[in-house]
């Protein structure tokens, strides 16, 4: 079997599946409980964009916290683990560890946004792939087992490694899915995410290993590709460029053929 020209990385959240109407509403709805304040999509895409909330359980803490100084709110915002536990009941609407038929929750509602043929040619371009995600392990297994028929697909979730922007979990996968070590000799590593804090993963990974090729490549979420959010879509892809973004990718569908071309031209 012929060697892999590339490995591509995958975010799930935004990249595989559109969170809309699941993990972005669970964060809608848990802080509205809790505040009585329920933050727009934009203003979800305003605080992911400064990079440092790539988890939805602390992101929702802060948007609560954020709201209570703003307005000078007398009521405390609750403990972490009281607000995991009514994020959990809004997105699995049942207990994560059980069967996913009892699921009742806003994960039933997720749309894919690629198809299982998509990794199989990804496979036969010789291009490797795997999944570098901040989603629970019961949802992202979920969605590529499940939803996608990916058994044993090469995956790093929540509580795996440490959060992104940490590379460490990037550069884990990436690793054990190399034929060689990481480093000049090594073929380009991509990693695809929606938010900055993908970006930044990419660029401190290249921070711990400088020989190695890392490629950030970067999509809009789902939401921002209507033709009436165009505007805010370039908003947005504008904050990916100057993350550091060396791609900005405008579908999935597209994906395949410019990573084919970014590996050969390499």
């Amino acid at each position: 079997m012929m060697n892999n020209i590339g490995l591509i990385l995958f975010d799930i959240d935004g990249v595989i599946r559109d969170v809309t109407n699941s993990y972005r509403l669970a964060i809608q709805e848990t802080v509205n409980f809790f505040s009585g304040w329920r933050p727009s999509i934009e203003d979800i895409d305003s605080i992911k964009s400064e990079g440092c909330w790539n988890n939805d359980w602390d992101l929702s803490l802060e948007m609560i916290n954020r709201h209570v100084q703003k307005n000078n709110l007398s009521f405390s915002a609750p403990s972490r683990k009281i607000l995991i536990e009514c994020f959990e009941n809004f997105y699995f609407g049942g207990d994560p560890n059980h069967d996913s038929s009892e699921w009742s929750g806003f994960i039933k509602d997720e749309t894919l946004l690629v198809k299982k043929t998509f990794f199989e040619e990804l496979t036969q371009r010789r291009i490797g792939w795997g999944f570098v995600s901040g989603a629970e392990l019961p949802s992202a297994k979920f969605v590529l087992e499940q939803r996608l028929g990916l058994a044993s697909a090469p995956l790093i979730a929540m509580g795996e490694a440490p959060e992104k922007p940490d590379p460490t979990g990037f550069i884990s996968l990436s690793s054990k899915l190399s034929k060689k070590p990481l480093g000049f000799s090594n073929p380009p590593i991509a990693y695809i995410g929606d938010t900055v804090a993908d970006v930044k993963t990419v660029i401190n990974a290249r921070i711990k290993i400088p020989d190695q090729k890392f490629i950030s490549l970067a999509i809009a979420p789902p939401h921002l590709h209507v033709d009436s959010s165009r505007e805010k879509r370039l908003r947005y892809e504008a904050e990916l460029k100057k993350a550091g973004a060396d791609l900005i990718i405008k579908s999935m569908d597209n994906l395949k053929n410019e990573t084919l071309n970014l590996f050969i031209n390499q």
